[in-house]
């Protein structure tokens, strides 16, 4: 029985979400200029966007989303020579405005192409502030480098004087720590697995062990993204042990970065460029029968959602309709609680743990998915630390003039996870894990290491 089938319980929803029915917001369908009057139309002002905007919360300065989305569009129609507003280059892109409006404005895209157009006409290029956001924005560049030396690369950038340097010249914080590049990338160790060859083999015998049908289509392709490919190899080995556990193939294609940090920094003539390759990837997979996995909630809401939403991509539409986190995409499959019901975990894990649900997993309908399907593991206790914003919102919090502000939003959660019993955070945002451990000290993990302890022999 799959757990789609399971009559709900006090941990388990009704229906997991299995985003059939996404569509993404098509907001400028009879224009190609830079056109967003007809979302803007959409806002009847009842500034519910700004009541939920973790950044309008500690900024008193920051307009809000419903300025910097519906408003400012209606100010461009009205205005021949209107320039956006520099205050859009505030917004966190946390995307929490986009749940909370009941009119369905698409704000985040209004959002993401307004930053695009101001940072293409109106930021000067030669400015501290956008090469700095470009250099945050196109990290995969500089974990690639770092990747090649990462013992030096670790050191150096977290070495107290050149982290002064950074701030003071770049405006890069020295408050955070960089994270540990690590000394064997996720692809590095997925080649020496024997890639999609040796997955295949994996994933046969495990069927042969469970008494699955030996040739039954299952098959995924894994969007990795960077940070479990430079940072945290670890989940993504988790990932594809799990998968094969399930008797699913794995394939890793080739692919860059999902543009999330991009988009956050008004970078869309990069953020495109590396979607093209995504989705050129992903879509010759898909029309092989593959679904594509992310274990990254910020990854998969760019497939699913922005990727449509901004670009004309050949496939990009099937690519968003076929697209899943990857614990998701099991609650849908697989019986998963069944398969840690008799199980009691053990070893090095802990045994309770502070579970933060990233924005961008909200605005898929998972915000609630660790605590229901861990909710009865022998052995476990993952507790709900609330539904504030952790602060960081990807490079947001990495730069110096908005660290404070980071801080600040992440506050609650801080003060949440303190007072559960445990001192392991739990969340499948790499950026929400740097500001949860930043901001408590605890050991920070990914539900998929969970699942795999608890169902991998």
């Amino acid at each position: 029985m799959s757990d789609a089938e399971r009559p709900p319980t006090e941990f388990e929803p009704a229906e997991p979400n299995t985003g059939e029915e996404f569509e993404p917001v098509d907001v400028f369908p009879d224009s190609t200029d830079f056109d967003l009057r007809p979302g803007a139309d959409s806002c009847y002002k009842c500034s519910t966007c700004d009541t939920n905007c973790p950044v309008a919360e500690v900024d008193d300065d920051f307009p809000g989303p419903k300025f910097q989305g519906p408003e400012q569009w209606r100010l461009k129609q009205n205005e021949e020579d209107y320039e956006v507003d520099d205050s859009v280059m505030d917004c966190s892109n946390c995307m929490r405005c986009d749940n909370a409006c009941p009119s369905g404005v698409p704000l985040s895209q209004m959002h993401n192409t307004a930053r695009g157009e101001y940072v293409e006409n109106q930021m000067s290029k030669l400015s501290v502030e956008y090469i700095r956001n470009r250099i945050l924005a196109n990290y995969r560049t500089s974990a690639w480098f770092a990747s090649k030396v990462p013992r030096l690369a670790n050191a150096v950038m977290n070495f107290g004087p050149a982290r002064w340097v950074m701030e003071k010249t770049m405006g890069v914080t020295s408050e955070r720590e960089f994270p540990a590049f690590a000394t064997e990338t996720f692809r590095e160790w997925w080649d020496r697995q024997g890639a999609a060859g040796g997955s295949r083999e994996r994933a046969r015998e495990n069927r042969e062990r469970r008494g699955d049908p030996v040739d039954a289509d299952k098959k995924v392709a894994y969007f990795h993204g960077c940070y479990s490919n430079y940072n945290t190899p670890e989940v993504g080995k988790a990932m594809v042990r799990v998968y094969e556990h399930f008797g699913y193939e794995v394939v890793v294609p080739e692919q860059r970065c999902s543009g999330t940090p991009m988009f956050a920094n008004g970078m869309l003539t990069d953020a495109r460029r590396h979607a093209e390759v995504n989705v050129s990837s992903m879509a010759d997979l898909v029309e092989q029968g593959y679904d594509a996995i992310a274990s990254c909630t910020s990854c998969s809401m760019a497939l699913r959602q922005e990727y449509p939403e901004l670009f004309d991509i050949d496939g990009v539409e099937e690519v968003a309709a076929h697209t899943f986190e990857s614990v998701e995409y099991l609650r849908i499959h697989e019986d998963l609680r069944g398969a840690i019901d008799e199980t009691e975990i053990d070893g090095d894990l802990a045994e309770e743990f502070a579970y933060h649900a990233p924005c961008h997993a909200r605005n898929q309908g998972l915000n609630r998915q660790a605590v229901e399907l861990f909710g009865d593991l022998d052995g476990v206790d993952v507790e709900d630390v609330g539904d504030s914003c952790s602060g960081i919102s990807g490079t947001y919090g990495w730069k110096a003039e908005k660290y404070d502000k980071s801080m600040e939003i992440g506050e609650e959660m801080f003060e949440h996870m303190e007072d559960t019993d445990g001192e392991t955070g739990m969340t499948e945002c790499p950026t929400c894990a740097m500001q949860m451990e930043h901001g408590t000290g605890y050991e920070i993990r990914h539900p998929l290491e969970l699942l795999e302890a608890a169902v991998v022999e």
